[in-house]
């Protein structure tokens, strides 16, 4: 158990570390509100910024006139008003949807697991959604259309992570470091099942998989928007309402169990959801790593470590997160446009290795 969860679900604090917990509790909503001002404000950048620039007023103007019907008088060039529409809108929602769902899948599995380190890629969601997605690339399914993809996607992340999650049990119990272990090892091994399909792709396919595992919203359209929706959206609206038990979790499994938590049925609900986002956003987007372990532990740093806001804060630190960062490949060294997954990379990397010290010197070592 960490100190910040120490503090908050333990009768017996120490001065210092009740004032700490009421700071962050009297934070915590502005937290929210603020992550949610800097998300407006950077989806209109992201809107307004690229090749051709447009006005913040005339992004504003062709959003209200297109979702509400609303004139605001404000005379907009039709050329603009396409590129906004067509090309950068759904490139935006596309990132609000991909990151929402890397971010509150990262944060949930985080709680279920009791792990700071934990996230979707060393549980194996992301690479058993690879594999799904490279298996549709490569074979040339789409018997579901433009659903094949995240299908056969969500359907690796959950294959992967079930596995893990059943490898990883013994006596009807689950160890977290097992689990992570275990996480690594098949990750190792779907990754190299990938590999040999990229083997086998003809050079259209081979650029597809490649330009696809370094993770990039350049093909973004409102079909891509439209296929990643359901899953996207159901995982994030659903996780928060599991906050309560993820938050009875941190004080141990049977402590939790005796508190009348099934920590078995909640762990496998989470697993299907983050499955289904994580699935969902490597199909649309590729692979982008690092999400789900930067924004969680920002989140809880900020305020606290409450699930009730870590959740949804989570979402939306994800999906700023990632309409920032796609706004900075679009136009760091335009016209050349950079991989996403090569910024969250640049970005994570650090931090993961930063996060990794401290946590192993807040606990003294890792036995």
């Amino acid at each position: 158990m960490t100190r910040a969860v120490a503090a908050e679900v333990t009768p017996a604090e120490t001065n210092s570390g009740r004032h700490r917990g009421t700071l962050r509790r009297l934070r915590a909503p502005g937290v929210l509100t603020l992550l949610t001002a800097a998300l407006a404000a950077t989806v209109v950048a992201g809107l307004g910024m690229g090749a051709v620039d447009i006005p913040a007023g005339h992004v504003l103007a062709v959003l209200a006139d297109r979702l509400a019907g609303i004139d605001t008088g404000v005379a907009v060039d039709s050329q603009h008003a396409e590129v906004l529409w067509a090309i950068r809108l759904p490139r935006v929602v596309l990132a609000i949807l991909v990151g929402a769902a890397l971010g509150i899948a990262g944060a949930a599995l985080q709680g279920i697991f009791r792990n700071p380190l934990a996230d979707p890629g060393v549980v194996g969601a992301s690479a058993g959604a690879s594999l799904g997605a490279s298996v549709a690339i490569v074979l040339g399914v789409s018997a579901l259309g433009t659903m094949t993809q995240p299908v056969t996607a969500f359907l690796g992340a959950l294959a992967a992570t079930t596995l893990v999650y059943l490898m990883s049990r013994r006596a009807g119990r689950t160890e977290v470091v097992t689990l992570l272990l275990t996480g690594l090892a098949i990750t190792a091994v779907v990754e190299a099942a990938v590999g040999l399909l990229t083997s086998a792709a003809d050079d259209q396919e081979l650029r597809d998989l490649t330009f696809w595992r370094l993770g990039s919203l350049g093909g973004a359209t409102w079909d891509t928007v439209t296929m990643a929706a359901p899953f996207t959206i159901l995982a994030v609206a659903v996780l928060p309402g599991l906050a309560r038990r993820l938050n009875v979790l941190a004080l141990g499994e049977r402590e939790a169990g005796h508190l009348g938590v099934a920590t078995e049925r909640v762990r496998a609900v989470v697993v299907v959801l983050a499955s289904m986002g994580v699935g969902a956003a490597v199909a649309a987007a590729g692979l982008i790593a690092f999400v789900g372990l930067i924004v969680p532990h920002l989140i809880r740093v900020t305020a606290g470590p409450d699930h009730r806001i870590v959740l949804p804060g989570s979402a939306v630190g994800g999906a700023l997160l990632l309409v920032g960062a796609d706004l900075i490949s679009r136009t760091a060294v335009a016209p050349i446009e950079l991989p996403l997954g090569v910024i969250t990379g640049l970005l994570g990397g650090p931090f993961f290795l930063w996060l990794l010290h401290r946590t192993r010197r807040e606990q003294g070592g890792w036995a």
